[in-house]
């Protein structure tokens, strides 16, 4: 499979050619095995396969996901979680918080959101009810995340006194679980960003890495008015330090000086 072949198929789906450019060659990989079990030889008639077969095309559309992830990925913007955004967002809501982490993958980046929250405790008598959800259209993903089972590597920017409360070594050391305490109050879900509603209310909104790296602006664009609406007034989007959002602001305030940190208009 050449890069034109390959970009026919992002076509199909509405995929962006720039945000695979890095990550081809794995999901490649996994395309042609597809490809060969169907015993198709050719491109065309790979796609003339699932124009007619919805569950082989729903397959391929998982194969074409990427996991790259770690925990705490992006310093700066944890510094300011922590330090500004939710220490605000507990004395503004005593109630409930509601966090929503949409296309989570293998689930790093929600529970380095519920360390955070855990480390709040040092701060606050009590905290509001907690409630997470993290969605992804790959259950593959999803049933890794719910394990919580990730190799070293992926803790490479955990520091240590926090490794040894919130993971246990496994394997000689090569893999950690995660303890219980962080898997209260997560729901996770399978859910497509384009095909399915969406819930509302949330007061944060992980959007990172996903959508608008592996999209095509005609699908972005009306997703993301749709997440941008899932927010309270005063709720906030966070989306990849190296991604960008769309010419039309979404009334969204970029805050702290962060690109990728904003805030939906009161």
């Amino acid at each position: 499979m050449d890069d034109q072949q390959f970009r026919q198929l992002l076509d199909v789906f509405g995929l962006s050619w720039e945000g695979y450019r890095k990550v081809r060659k794995g999901v490649k990989k996994r395309i042609r095995r597809q490809m060969q079990e169907l015993r198709c030889q050719s491109m065309e008639s790979y796609l003339t396969f699932l124009d007619q077969d919805q569950d082989m095309r729903l397959k391929c559309e998982r194969l074409l996901t990427v996991s790259i992830s770690r925990f705490f990925r992006d310093r700066v913007l944890w510094y300011t979680l922590e330090n500004q955004i939710l220490p605000s967002m507990v004395r503004k809501n005593r109630e409930r918080v509601k966090i929503w982490s949409a296309g989570c993958a293998c689930g790093e980046e929600v529970y380095s959101f519920r360390i955070m929250w855990e480390g709040l405790r040092l701060t606050f008598e009590s905290l509001p009810k907690l409630q997470v959800l993290a969605t992804d259209m790959n259950p593959n993903y999803l049933d890794r995340a719910g394990s919580g089972v990730y190799p070293r590597s992926s803790l490479r920017e955990v520091p240590e006194k926090i490794r040894s409360v919130y993971f246990q070594p496994q394997k000689g050391g090569r893999h950690y679980v995660v303890e219980p305490i962080l898997k209260k109050d997560i729901l996770w879900k399978i859910h497509s960003l384009f095909s399915e509603p969406m819930e509302h209310d949330f007061h944060l909104v992980f959007l990172r890495n996903n959508l608008l790296t592996y999209y095509q602006e005609r699908l972005v664009v009306p997703a993301l008015r749709k997440i941008v609406d899932s927010l309270i007034p005063g709720g906030f989007l966070i989306i990849g330090s190296h991604e960008s959002l769309p010419s039309d602001a979404f009334n969204l305030i970029p805050v702290g000086g962060l690109p990728y940190l904003s805030q939906r208009e009161n």
